[in-house]
């Protein structure tokens, strides 16, 4: 040994990853107070060095596609690392999945929600999570089906293996929309439905995104007689052999390495129609809703874990003599971080509210849901890429390093923008909603509302919104501008009424009155910072 090693940051680990004061107090706000301590259980299993090892291994050692075995027959096999099934455990029987759907509790959405968003280990495991849980609102526009399948996908057991979905204990589902030629727009989709004598459906076509296909169902998009329509389609038909679903290949990813994403082809593959032909998207968009605010939660969960990793490392690394987390410009940039963390987070748990609220009958908490989880998924996802950059550069070469998990937290951040949506189709989005439901700008704005006269800078900036619906003939031109100011009116409204004061004043005073540099770190003078960076930094067991 040449020289002592000092000056080097502890590993982040022995922590509650829910120790997170805006997820806590929105979790008592929006009914799920109950469900804390469950919370604070998976929080605290997140933190250890055995559950992050977890992470590390599925993204080190990816899915591997088996299409035949040693004879030469089709198997259409994905295999896993066994990480990744210790991950998928956790996260079913902790019921991250459909579970919600089968609790009566008022805010079963929202500890659901408040659980995805601490259980974040590994991303890229919380897709099929995410696609099960999506999938049972959608489902049930096809009652006989739904009575078969909805309880094994609320089922708390994770399963695995390909067998015949009604023989298992639990089922997981999966979307397969999106086809070579049209992307996003799933009109032009090409995949022939013929219907059979038996009423299931034959299934012709590829489809180009297939994430997860290991899961037992899929919910599926092809053109019938009628027009698009949705489908259900399992991997096993009910005699046990397999459904002719080819897998192709699987995608090599920028991130989300853990999580396998297919082409596949459909050769006659069975199918069920779910909903009414030429029905397919107005069926299958309750399922990609409820996706999109898993989108939310996923981006809001990454900033507040790139916070944390930068907090955690400017509290114990000196430099000039003195600990990053105590000069004056690495404060400006944590807390600037830390604001931009807490704001997404007090709107994710908003959303997930509404959802409950919605999912049990409330008509106002489904309009304003409508816009606000467009407006929310728009630009929540939108940040986190610049924020996670950010994050990475306050451990300066060491954040560069794979072994420090910023590179794999910068690889998963642009993705949540994509999902469900880019971020043109999700501004656009906004606008179709506020033109085919107005009920739902009612909703929007009687919700800001509620904080009016709380901050002038707040309210000032709801006035140039509602002014700048006004102009409808550049409002296609201008929908990303116009989305990001509803968006930033939303999470200041929320900071305003519920946030910490010194979290909203900073927010208030940049993002709504402009004194608000480019980057991260250009917080004006004045602003108490301490509050802000002290619910950032994690506290160590």
């Amino acid at each position: 040994m040449t020289h002592e090693v000092f000056n080097q940051v502890p590993p982040l680990a022995g922590h509650d990853v829910a120790d997170d004061p805006a997820l806590l107090d929105g979790l008592e706000r929006e009914g799920a107070g109950w469900a804390a301590a469950e919370v604070h259980e998976l929080g605290r299993l997140a933190g250890t060095e055995r559950a992050q090892e977890w992470g590390r291994l599925a993204n080190e050692n990816p899915p591997v596609l088996r299409t035949h075995d040693r004879y030469g027959h089709r198997i259409d096999e994905v295999e896993f690392h066994p990480a990744w099934h210790e991950l998928m455990t956790v996260a079913v029987t902790h019921g991250l999945h459909g579970a919600p759907w089968a609790d009566p509790r008022e805010g079963a959405h929202v500890a659901r929600a408040a659980k995805f968003y601490s259980w974040r280990v590994d991303a890229g495991h919380g897709c099929p999570i995410s696609m099960t849980y999506a999938a049972v609102p959608a489902l049930r526009q096809a009652p006989e089906l739904a009575a078969q399948y909805e309880p094994l996908l609320a089922k708390p057991e994770y399963d695995f293996g390909l067998r015949a979905p009604l023989t298992k204990n639990a089922l997981l589902a999966g979307m397969s929309m999106t086809e070579k030629q049209g992307g996003s727009d799933v009109r032009a989709n090409t995949t022939q439905a013929t219907p059979q004598p038996d009423g299931t459906y034959r299934l012709v076509g590829h489809k180009w995104f297939t994430s997860a296909p290991m899961c037992d169902v899929f919910l599926t998009l092809a053109q019938a007689p009628d027009g698009l329509t949705c489908f259900l389609v399992p991997r096993v038909l009910p005699d046990g052999t397999l459904n002719p679903l080819r897998l192709m290949r699987l995608k090599d990813k920028l991130g989300n390495k853990s999580n396998a994403s297919s082409e596949v082809e459909y050769e006659n593959a069975v199918a069920w129609r779910v909903g009414d032909e030429g029905r397919g998207v107005r069926t299958i968009i309750e399922m990609v809703n409820m996706t999109r605010l898993d989108c939310v939660i996923g981006a809001a969960a990454g900033m507040r874990q790139g916070v944390t990793m930068a907090a955690h490392h400017a509290a114990h690394r000196k430099a000039f003599g003195e600990y990053l987390i105590d000069q004056p410009l690495m404060r400006n940039v944590l807390a600037d971080l830390a604001v931009e963390s807490e704001a997404a987070t007090v709107l994710m748990t908003r959303l997930a509210g509404a959802t409950d609220r919605s999912v049990r009958g409330d008509a106002s908490e489904a309009a304003f849901k409508r816009l606000g989880l467009a407006v929310g998924k728009y630009w929540v996802c939108k940040r986190w890429p610049a924020h996670a950059a950010e994050s990475l550069e306050c451990l300066g070469g060491n954040g560069y390093v794979e072994e420090s998990g910023m590179p794999r937290l910068f690889r998963e951040s642009p993705l949540n923008s994509i999902w469900e949506g880019s971020g043109n189709v999700a501004s656009l989005d906004v606008l179709r909603a506020m033109a085919k439901e107005p009920q739902t700008v009612e909703a929007f704005f009687t919700e800001v509302g509620r904080a009016a006269g709380a901050d002038p800078r707040l309210d000032t900036a709801i006035t140039e919104v509602k002014d700048s619906l006004q102009d409808f003939a550049t409002l296609q031109v201008r929908a990303r501008r116009v989305v990001e100011r509803m968006a930033l009116v939303l999470q200041a409204s929320l900071l305003v009424r519920h946030g910490h004061p010194a979290v909203a004043d900073a927010f208030c005073a940049t993002r709504l009155a402009g004194d608000w540099g480019t980057a991260f770190g250009t917080l004006p003078p004045g602003l108490d910072l301490s509050p802000i960076i002290d619910r950032a930094t994690p506290k160590l067991g």
